[in-house]
């Protein structure tokens, strides 16, 4: 597993805790073309800067990383360097909290930040043309940051509902046992998160203090990626930051381990499925064993591996094995998930044996030459990604202490099969391993909560209008013009009715190509037949007609390609394998083996884990919400149970694949190193072939009723935190013209961060929720407008209300024409944005092309915005809006 993904695997993860670094000297270095211009520095106040050249599309992203987490928060209060992360955005000399977020969301609003246990990470996103407002923002808060009491005294609130919203996972909270026990007397037995107790106990003093000792250039890494000029870009950096003085860092805390502590956990968990993990602790990034480790772990993860025979031996539903590395530890995670009623001791002596036979006996030669394929193809695939790139590089370099991605691979290709065996031996110890245990608990069936909307309280809303932006922003908001796409797609269709859309690239030596079949399995699924859709989809990892499971998941290897079947497949390959991995492809998706002892081992433990789901709070939330927005007979209503799957027949099963999956009604994307005329040539090859059965079925839903308002409380004992949901049908198509004056509405009511008006006055200014999400989700013949958010319960209500009257607010008023102005920068700088990645630009398309919208319908859609004006939002609200209507579906504790 590469950087980035080893890194996406747990919540919050650990850096590289070393004060002394080795860096190059204050030069510019270009690397191979291969691996696009990088251009890499130290400016004379000690600023580490890389710059990478990736011209996928007109965006840049850059990334500001601080070397100090949670490691050096004082004693008590650990959540000192996350609070810290969120006071960065409440202003600094020179830029206010408001002009902050306007800024960050005019750009397109796709600015954030992390903390771990050593690292601090600041995330821009923006078309290129704003690099050098992003850089500005982030020298501004490289000079200083205000951290005033009252900010704090707000943002407290914020903070605590990012606390509570972690502390509602199961898995977070298992985390923070097993790191507990793994690491303690140490700061490893604390994450960067925080608790509530210690950021009641803080104050802004005590945070300004931390950012004075530690937030410096000589203690920091500016990551930019993108469609840039290295050149001018670093001279606007040495401009910008180079003038910003150096400091004179403190000491930091040795980590010194002692015995770890192995005390089997158990923990009560909302999910619907039970989990088995075995927990150890290995060693950490700067051991030279890490390499090898890395290989080790991506074969316990292998699908050829022994591991994942406990899911074909139909005793486990998935498993896996992740690292978690730390800078001088680190722990590893054996999971099994399995069905409710299964024996956890059971599943605890198969894993502890498969992992002790490893530790005795290694592992297979070819699977480390599998590992280091799959290496080599996922450094390659990461260039497909501007801000996975800027990610990817910065963890390298500030997390892992190396020069490039690139250096990685280096590491991992030395590594020796030996190096995989010794480290299996010496590691893999199971005596000292730590079970823990995660069983589903049932928290009750939904009750009608009697909490509603309105009522007496007098609701003070607050403002969200645009401030005045510093001069050197102000163009950027002004700027209203329909971007420039740099996509071309070419578009054909098979004599099949199969639709090929063909996207050339040329930012790395791979092609990605993602198919989808237009479905809808409530409608197509025969009566007492539910749930058919979910056992093919199991089934069709269980190899082809012509290659069994494992013959085919080896071909996959021998290419260092990673392949998905289903209505949604796909399949990633280095582009000189193109036409074999096309080949793989097309067999999997249309000549699926389903093999009859496959079906009989696997209807048994998918029944016990359905009539689990079916219980679960978070299944009943989303089984309430389409309950109380849809009539009984709806069949988005209709769901699989335990006994129509183990009803199912091998004949059923591939009767639902001939006649479902079907080229007349699906698109295939192609994007990558490859001429439009190859990649027909190859797909017509593989899949011109492929016929349809019978009459083509019915995939779109009828449109809806207006629903009644409803308010339903779903139990959930494992949640400290309510997850709120308000929604409302709309009949609204997204093809309607009148779907653009919606959307650019609700970008004024939740389209960015703290510059939008239900994140102004739920998070800002009130501290009620974390975070607050609103959007439009149409199809073809039906929509559904949807709030989310989470709270403490005591707050459901006033947040729910503030929501409600915000919608009204929007029917009664029109938008002031600068918010208006404000929202459309948004929107119109969101389209490039979309264009950063591979995976984005193959989503789109198939997104577009699956609504029956132009392939440029982004364009399109910008046109409309910058032409919308104020009473048009206000008629599209009073049109199709109806808040005395909403739905509020809660999870959690009892409202209030």
């Amino acid at each position: 597993m590469n950087v980035r993904q080893r890194l996406g695997m747990i919540a919050i993860v650990s850096i590289v805790a070393s004060a002394v670094w080795l860096w190059p000297a204050p030069t510019l270095r270009a690397q191979s073309p291969a691996s696009n211009t990088v251009l890499r520095t130290t400016l004379a106040n000690g600023l580490r800067v890389v710059i990478v050249r990736n011209t996928l599309a007109p965006v840049a992203a850059t990334a500001v990383n601080y070397l100090v987490g949670s490691d050096e928060a004082p004693d008590g209060f650990p959540g000192t360097a996350h609070a810290q992360e969120h006071m960065m955005f409440r202003g600094s000399p020179g830029l206010t909290a408001d002009q902050l977020a306007g800024i960050g969301s005019v750009m397109g609003g796709q600015f954030n930040a992390n903390t771990r246990e050593n690292l601090t990470q600041y995330l821009f996103t923006v078309p290129s043309d704003d690099l050098d407002i992003a850089l500005n923002i982030e020298a501004l808060r490289m000079r200083g940051v205000v951290d005033a009491q009252e900010d704090w005294d707000k943002e407290r609130g914020a903070i605590e509902q990012e606390v509570a919203q972690d502390l509602s996972n199961p898995f977070y909270v298992l985390q923070q046992k097993l790191r507990a026990q793994l690491f303690a007397g140490t700061p490893y037995a604390h994450d960067a998160l925080g608790t509530r107790p210690s950021f009641d106990r803080t104050s802004a003093a005590m945070l300004k203090q931390f950012y004075d000792r530690w937030y410096a250039p000589n203690n920091a890494v500016l990551v930019i990626v993108g469609d840039v000029d290295p050149p001018a870009t670093l001279a606007e950096v040495r401009r910008l930051f180079g003038p910003i003085p150096r400091k004179s860092l403190p000491s930091r805390p040795k980590i010194t381990l002692g015995a770890a502590q192995t005390v089997p956990l158990q923990l009560e968990t909302d999910r619907p499925n039970a989990a088995q993990i075995v927990a150890m602790r290995l060693p950490g990034l700067d051991s030279p064993d890490f390499p090898a480790l890395e290989v080790l772990a991506d074969i316990l993860q292998n699908q050829r591996f022994e591991l994942y025979n406990l899911v074909t031996e139909g005793k486990a539903l998935s498993t896996s094995f992740d690292l978690d590395p730390l800078p001088k530890s680190g722990t590893g995670y054996a999971m099994v998930t399995f069905p409710a009623g299964g024996d956890p001791a059971a599943i605890d002596g198969a894993l502890r044996a498969i992992l002790a036979r490893t530790a005795k006996n290694g592992v297979p030669a070819e699977l480390v030459e599998s590992a280091k394929a799959q290496e080599r193809r996922q450094t390659e695939f990461q260039k497909n990604s501007i801000a996975g790139l800027a990610s990817v590089w910065s963890d390298a370099v500030a997390l892992y202490g190396l020069p490039s991605p690139e250096a990685d691979l280096a590491r991992i290709e030395k590594v020796t099969v030996a190096d995989v065996n010794r480290v299996a031996r010496t590691y893999l110890d199971i005596d000292h391993a730590i079970s823990a245990t995660m069983l589903p608990k049932k928290s009750g069936m939904p009750v009608a909560s009697g909490a509603g909307f309105g009522g007496q309280e007098t609701i003070s809303l607050g403002e969200a209008m645009p401030t005045q932006l510093p001069s050197w922003a102000q163009a950027a908001l002004s700027r209203l013009q329909v971007p420039t796409s740099v996509l071309h797609p070419v578009v054909s269709t098979l004599a099949n009715g199969l639709t090929l859309i063909v996207q050339p690239e040329t930012v790395s030596d791979t092609v990605t190509v993602s198919g989808h079949i237009r479905n809808r399995p409530e409608a197509e699924e025969p009566p007492g037949q539910e749930g058919v859709a979910l056992v093919l989809d199991r089934l069709l990892s269980y190899g082809t007609e012509h290659l069994d499971r494992v013959a085919f998941q080896k071909a996959l290897d021998e290419l260092g390609a990673s392949a998905e079947a289903g209505t949604d497949f796909s399949i990633q390959v280095p582009a000189r394998d193109f036409d074999r991995g096309i080949e793989l492809l097309a067999d999997d998706e249309l000549h699926p083996a389903l093999p009859q002892a496959a079906v009989d081992t696997l209807k048994p433990p998918l029944a016990r884990m359905i009539a689990a789901r079916n219980q679960s709070p978070a299944h009943l939330a989303q089984r309430s919400l389409r309950a109380a927005l849809y009539p009984p007979s709806d069949p988005i209503l209709r769901e699989a149970t335990a006994q129509s799957v183990l009803s199912l027949s091998r004949d059923d099963i591939k009767s639902y694949h001939d006649r479902f999956f079907r080229p007349d009604l699906t698109t295939i994307v192609v994007i990558g190193n490859i001429a439009p005329d190859q990649a027909r040539s190859v797909i017509e090859k593989y899949f011109g072939s492929w016929k349809s059965s019978g009459p083509k079925p019915q995939v779109d839903l009828l449109p809806a009723p207006p629903n009644k308002s409803a308010f339903v409380a779903v139990p959930d004992d494992s949640r400290v935190q309510d997850r709120v949901m308000l929604a409302q049908t709309l009949a609204l198509t997204r093809n309607d013209p009148s779907y653009y004056p919606l959307a650019l509405g609700n970008a004024v009511l939740g389209g960015g961060f703290y510059a939008t008006r239900l994140t102004v006055d739920l998070r800002k200014n009130l501290g009620l929720v974390y975070s607050v999400g609103a959007d439009i989700q149409a199809t073809r013949t039906r929509g559904v407008y949807i709030v989310n958010f989470a709270s403490d319960p005591q707050n459901v209500k006033r947040a729910a209300d503030i929501a409600s009257d915000e919608i009204r607010k929007m029917q009664t008023q029109p938008v002031d024409p600068s918010e208006l102005l404000h929202a459309k920068a948004i929107l119109l700088r969101r389209i490039p944005l979309g264009e950063s990645s591979i995976n984005d630009i193959a989503r789109g398309l198939l997104t577009r092309s699956d609504l029956d919208l132009p392939l440029d319908e982004p364009q399109i859609a910008a046109r409309h915005y910058i032409a919308i004006t104020p009473a048009e939002v206000q008629a599209s609200f009073q049109k199709w809006m109806r808040p005395d209507d909403l739905v509020r579906i809660t999870q959690g504790p009892d409202p209030r």
